[in-house]
């Protein structure tokens, strides 16, 4: 373990390889403390928050809309810079009226909750139009914590390549929290923002809860001390980086994201972060060497993007073996997030088939996840994917599918499909 300005990182692997064994695995655990020595909470921050203002959003979504927006703003710490949208085909910059942010105070924070009252629901869903404001406002503030919420009930409207643009431009200005209230609106296209975004996704079925679910992201966000983080990995020269995903708290495929930063380094973004605990999965693939011989498959730094400032240190080892005892042991980490990420993709199969009507591959599928979650102890999945299927036994996976499930229970679990537990008696 290495630690600075209050930043750990673990490593967990076998380092152990057959005689020919050419993967090598590791789960990094990198951590963020108390410790007086880490970053406190800054004031070099932006928060923008976006609410769906369409025409879909009338009755008490827009009145829980409103309070939720209002509770957000309530969080808002001195001196953190902020802005409201309103969405619709287009964006409106609803408070302060200008493209630019305010200065969070008792007086900015009374005339944005007075202009977010006034919200109506009127027009229609433009969510890449909303985007793109927020990343001009970003713009104007580089290097700060830049973090938005984004709320929508509905489905966008604008054609899929100008969405996809407008997200693309929105990469490195701000991570973006994304929720769908009510049933209306599209999984994969809020999962597509926050993934792209270094968010989180989530259902709130009941408008009402709106108010605490915002009250709850912005309280995180004011925890957040660092701008712009990343992991840059080394890695020799005869070796490849199969993949890097994080797998806790939720499971997100890094790999696509790397950027070349040196001879044989790429980084691979984190975005902001607060103090927390997120665990990495790296597979790097290595030419064989000779029993006995020990190198260095990889070396894993946590850096601060833009200074390259190094916050913490951990090395993957490699050493080959011919004694079978060793090489054929697997790291508990390794073992657990591979199920892990097995059940995020068994749910969400299981849950794509079951809307095709496949009923067979659905069966098998979500069975296969209920097995997983149990062996786990996600216990959470478990509990979700009781509601869409009823388990006879779940060791083996065996269940069947319930006849009728409600949107919002198929959407719940669906949202959270990716939301891991770390392993048993760590930390």
């Amino acid at each position: 373990m290495t630690e600075a300005r209050g930043f750990t990182i673990d490593i967990d692997q076998n380092s152990y390889l057959p005689v020919s064994g050419s993967q090598v695995d590791a789960i990094v655990t990198v951590t963020m403390t108390e410790a007086t020595d880490a970053a406190p909470p800054t004031d070099n921050a932006l928060e923008i928050i976006i609410v769906d203002c369409s025409t879909s959003m009338s009755g008490d979504k827009i009145v829980s809309a409103r309070r939720a927006t209002e509770a957000a703003i309530a969080e808002l710490r001195e001196g953190v810079s902020f802005t409201v949208i309103a969405g619709t085909e287009t964006a409106e910059q609803v408070y302060p009226s200008l493209s630019a942010s305010a200065m969070a105070s008792a007086r900015t924070r009374a005339e944005a909750t007075a202009q977010v009252q006034r919200l109506q629901a009127d027009g229609g869903t433009g969510i890449g139009a909303w985007l793109r404001l927020a990343a001009h406002i970003a713009d104007q503030h580089p290097g700060a914590v830049n973090h938005a919420i984004l709320l929508t009930d509905g489905q966008n409207g604008e054609h899929p390549s100008q969405f996809a643009a407008a997200l693309q431009d929105c990469v490195g200005k701000f991570t973006c929290d994304c929720r769908g209230v009510g049933t209306d609106w599209e999984v994969q296209e809020l999962r597509a923002i926050s993934s792209t975004l270094l968010g989180s996704v989530d259902i709130v079925a009941d408008p009402a809860d709106l108010a605490a679910d915002f009250r709850a992201i912005m309280g995180t966000a004011m925890g957040k001390r660092l701008s712009d983080v990343a992991l840059r990995l080394w890695t020799p020269p005869d070796a490849t980086v199969q993949f890097v995903k994080q797998v806790a708290p939720t499971v997100e495929d890094l790999t696509s994201r790397r950027i070349e930063s040196g001879k044989r380094t790429g980084d691979y973004p984190l975005g902001s972060w607060g103090a927390e605990t997120r665990d990495y999965h790296i597979k790097v693939h290595l030419t064989p060497r000779h029993v006995g011989e020990k190198i260095l498959a990889a070396r894993v730094k946590l850096i601060q993007t833009g200074s390259d400032e190094e916050l913490a240190q951990g090395l993957i080892t490699a050493t080959w073996t011919d004694d079978s005892a060793l090489s054929t042991r697997i790291s508990r980490g390794v073992a657990h997030y591979t199920g892990q990420v097995e059940l995020a993709t068994a749910i969400q199969d299981g849950l794509t088939a079951r809307k095709a009507g496949d009923q067979a591959t659905a069966t098998a599928r979500l069975g296969r996840a209920v097995a997983l979650a149990a062996a786990s102890g996600n216990d959470a999945s478990a509990q979700l994917l009781e509601r869409v299927v009823e388990v006879i036994d779940a060791p083996s996976g065996t269940v069947r599918l319930r006849a009728e499930v409600t949107a919002a229970d198929e959407m719940t679990l669906d949202t959270r499909s990716t939301k891991t537990v770390r392993v048993r008696g760590g930390s």
